[in-house]
């Protein structure tokens, strides 16, 4: 009797399993195969002359190590495309103590995307993705800035990974 218990509760457990478990793409359309991600523009004046090429280059590694997309070197292939442009670079204090002098300044970085999209169905986004990060007043900029850069960076490919596996 133990036995026939035990094969009927197999049974129910395993017809219920799932086939596929995804939390990674989330309902990412099926159509979507491949990605192209053109070089940013760059029209932030204090932002560093490689600044565009090393963003656009985290967000063709972000997506494609988080996402089950391929990058595609051509984008009249691809389904998802990826352009954009640095709009804002700028150093400012903040944390005012007395006598009016900052105990931090903040890195702040606008980068505007466009995404278009050719499957399933034709469609554009908009996305402007706005982070800083905080450092201490006596870093020298020149010293911190590579790692600033790698966490804003970073901010700045999930937002845009968010955007596409929510609003399609």
């Amino acid at each position: 009797m133990r036995g026939l218990l035990f094969i009927l509760v197999l049974f129910v457990l395993t017809s219920c399993w799932p086939t596929k478990i995804s939390f990674v793409d989330g309902n990412m359309p099926e159509e979507w195969k491949t990605y192209y991600v053109t070089s940013l523009e760059n029209n932030a004046a204090n932002a560093p002359l490689n600044y565009s090429a090393t963003l656009s280059e985290a967000i063709r590694n972000g997506i494609q190590n988080n996402t089950r997309l391929l990058i595609d070197s051509d984008s009249e292939n691809a389904q998802i495309t990826i352009e954009g442009t640095i709009s804002n670079y700028t150093i400012a204090p903040v944390a005012l103590q007395e006598d009016d002098n900052a105990a931090k300044n903040r890195l702040s970085i606008t980068v505007r995307f466009e995404i278009f999209i050719s499957a399933p169905e034709e469609e554009q986004i908009a996305l402007t993705s706005s982070r800083f990060v905080d450092y201490d007043v006596s870093a020298d900029i020149a010293t911190v800035e590579s790692e600033l850069l790698t966490d804003i960076n970073t901010q700045i490919v999930q937002d845009v990974i968010n955007k596409l596996m929510s609003n399609w």
